[in-house]
């Protein structure tokens, strides 16, 4: 199952790049991120294939893991209102989202506090 985690770095310049060196070094691929500032603390997603892998890394490198979450990974069309039916499908499911980003290859990843109903929904054909 592919694997999201969450980094708290701080916000200056080389905090983002000591995360890449990191995972790099290591041999570990970053699938998909996302990074944000938030009150001053920068937030960042790595979608990984190999979660204990990176987790050694980081913290090797005194960069610690808030949080490993599973996530479903979609692959999407690069085209307008892709995300729409996604989400829409997601909620009319009742499936409430906590992460969604765009990964390499035109991936959709979606963390959400019900995987397999989150599953179930993106599977489910398009209604007519």
């Amino acid at each position: 199952m592919a694997k999201d985690l969450t980094i708290h770095l701080g916000d200056h310049p080389g905090s983002l790049a000591k995360v890449g060196e990191a995972l790099g070094k290591a041999g570990v691929n970053i699938d998909g991120i996302c990074g944000v500032t938030v009150q001053g603390k920068g937030v960042i997603h790595i979608l990984v294939a190999d979660a204990a892998k990176a987790r050694r890394a980081l913290e090797a490198n005194h960069i610690d893991v808030a949080k490993e979450t599973d996530v479903v990974v979609l692959d999407v069309e690069d085209r307008p209102g892709v995300l729409g039916n996604v989400a829409r499908r997601l909620a009319n499911a009742g499936v409430n989202l906590h992460i969604a980003y765009l990964a390499t290859s035109s991936r959709l990843v979606v963390g959400a506090d019900d995987l397999e109903k989150a599953r179930a929904a993106i599977e489910a054909k398009k209604p007519a």
